[in-house]
């Protein structure tokens, strides 16, 4: 008898131990499970430190790239390590118009980052509002906003932004109003096949026994509960964001060129590949190439930690 309420006793410790602590919350629960893995915190720490580079440029970049008065001709295509004429260093280089590749790169990142982030918003806003309202509503509203969200997205992302870059010009403002209305499909369809699911539950049955206000439910109870895939969406959409907009200033279609951005930058280099001078185009891809693998490397573990399905 002795074994076995020893037997009992263990087993029943380890029941102890392995039920979740109920004090801790859903947020540490994910927290924990994102930092559990190394590529996950290794993108972030890359993506916060290139954040970080880019908010700061104005105060550590050696030189404003988009002042032409602190350009010199002179300076121009000067491999990494070589001198200026007034002696400064430039330690990645030059583009033909005497520009310092370090300042350019750390000035580009904050526009690519920059129009990816406020489109990703803004684009997240409208489209999830959208799909949740289509969602609850039903019937022919449902219907319609679907057949427009299919007719968008039957369309190459690249081909409708160039159209209305064509329409609307060049400019860091016009690029981002063309990112929002290429991505908001995506969120829209999104959130209305999770609010699918979700108005079925319980609490929503209750909030319309209640006789809550029909925004009140949508925003207030629907929606939340439809964040989890959104917010994933929305991180891996941010990586699409950049590297549309780098492929658009690439084709100069773009940010202007007195504000020129990492895609702009790699153009500025294209011509000079052959010649021996990768440093002009080289540097700025390596910078999007990190931006954008760091932030999946994000997206990939949230998707993974937000959804548990997916790693049984």
């Amino acid at each position: 008898m002795s074994d076995h309420a020893e037997t009992t006793t263990l087993a029943a410790e380890a029941a102890v131990a392995a039920t979740p602590d109920k004090g801790e919350s859903l947020l540490a629960r994910h927290v924990a499970a994102f930092f559990e893995s190394p590529l996950a915190v290794a993108g972030l720490v890359t993506l916060l430190a290139m954040v970080l580079l880019a908010l700061l440029a104005p105060f550590i970049a050696p030189q404003n790239p988009y002042d032409l008065s602190q350009l010199d001709i002179m300076d121009g295509t000067l491999a990494p390590g070589a001198k200026s004429l007034a002696g400064y260093t430039f330690w990645l280089g030059t583009d033909e118009q005497g520009r310092d590749m370090l300042s350019g790169i750390l000035y580009g990142l904050r526009i690519s980052l920059g129009v990816g982030a406020v489109s990703t918003v803004i684009a997240c806003a409208l489209g999830a509002s959208i799909g949740v309202v289509a969602a609850y509503a039903g019937g022919r509203v449902d219907t319609l906003v679907m057949r427009v969200v299919d007719l968008q997205l039957s369309f190459p992302a690249i081909l409708v932004a160039l159209v209305l870059l064509a329409v609307f010009g060049r400019g860091v403002d016009k690029v981002v109003i063309a990112l929002v209305i290429v991505q908001w499909a995506y969120y829209a369809r999104t959130v209305r096949g999770s609010a699918l699911v979700e108005r079925r539950r319980e609490y929503i049955e209750a909030a319309r026994c209640l006789a809550l206000p029909k925004n009140r439910v949508v925003f207030r109870h629907l929606l939340p509960n439809c964040l989890p895939p959104l917010i994933v969406v929305a991180t891996v959409q941010v990586a699409h964001s950049i590297a549309l907009e780098s492929t658009l200033s690439f084709l100069g279609v773009g940010v202007p060129v007195t504000e020129p951005s990492l895609g702009m930058l790699i153009a500025k280099g294209y011509d000079y590949l052959l010649s021996g001078k990768y440093w002009i185009s080289t540097f700025p891809g390596v910078a999007l190439v990190l931006a954008i693998v760091a932030i999946n490397l994000v997206g990939d573990r949230l998707r993974d930690v937000l959804n548990p399905r997916l790693s049984r």
